[in-house]
């Protein structure tokens, strides 16, 4: 008698799981196909799009944002298309989901403020890929502008990724802003030096530099007196310049001084003398 039970239980596991497959099973496969589909679909749009804004000389800073918001929103379009497809009820998983994107929100609450900020970036544009900036303890040049952070490359060739949040509310130094740049610098000769000589020297150097611009016309002026007199020198150059002419200024100043009778003062230290007992 118990067999003869054992028996029937397993034959209606039996039969339930036929029913199942026959009736799930259709689905699932057909979700399946769709889902490769759609994926292969979303990567050739996402494609096609890239080369279409590419094309349309849009602002290149948008480019790969929009290339990554246009991924992912066909991606959550084929999602969702493929549960409905393997029988979820899509009142149910709403409601799911919105329980589930409260948590989610505040656990990634990081990532909604960059993702934020990012969209803050693309439409105040207080940078472009191809400015140099400096931001969140960082300099370099903007390699690319995606939807959750910025791409930097540096002077001297590392990749630093900046978080968009921080990055848009955060002070920010734009140096391709504008398309000059002045340069400072502070020299120092002895007292006693012709100051007259000091200014020629500098006028010919500045003259003999075709990088240094007539307008605004370059200041040398008297800054500060101490072991040293020290002078300001200003001048303005085209922003791609500007390090070329900062060290060449430096240079020459070192090397060409004394043609003009001038001395680059030592600093030196007191040492007192120590009293014998």
């Amino acid at each position: 008698m118990l067999i003869d039970q054992q028996v029937t239980l397993v034959n209606k596991y039996i039969d339930k799981s036929i029913d199942f497959g026959f009736e799930y099973a259709p689905k699932l496969v057909g979700g399946i196909i769709v889902l490769v589909i759609g994926l292969w679909f979303t990567k050739l749009v996402t494609k096609g799009v890239g080369k279409s804004l590419v094309r349309s000389k849009i602002d290149p800073s948008l480019i790969p944002f929009l290339r990554s918001l246009t991924n992912i929103t066909l991606k959550i379009l084929v999602a969702i298309t493929v549960m409905g497809m393997i029988g979820i009820q899509m009142t149910s998983f709403v409601a799911i989901l919105g329980a589930a994107g409260l948590a989610v929100g505040m656990a990634l609450s990081g990532t909604l403020q960059n993702f934020a900020g990012g969209v803050i970036i693309l439409i105040l544009k207080p940078f472009k890929i191809g400015d140099t900036i400096e931001a969140q303890g960082f300099s370099g040049t903007v390699k690319e502008i995606t939807i959750f952070s910025t791409l930097l490359n540096t002077a001297d060739k590392k990749l630093v990724i900046i978080p968009n949040g921080p990055l848009s509310t955060g002070a920010l130094t734009n140096f391709s802003a504008e398309a000059t740049r002045r340069i400072d610098w502070t020299f120092g000769i002895s007292h006693g030096d012709d100051v007259e000589n000091f200014k020629k020297a500098i006028n010919d150097f500045i003259a003999e530099d075709s990088r240094i611009l007539k307008e605004p016309a370059p200041f040398i002026g008297l800054a500060a007196l101490g072991t040293s007199v020290n002078f300001t020198v200003r001048v303005w150059v085209n922003g791609s310049d500007y390090w070329g002419v900062f060290f060449d200024m430096n240079e020459k100043v070192y090397t060409r001084f004394a043609d003009y009778n001038l001395n680059i003062p030592v600093p030196t230290t007191d040492n007192p003398t120590i009293p014998k007992k």
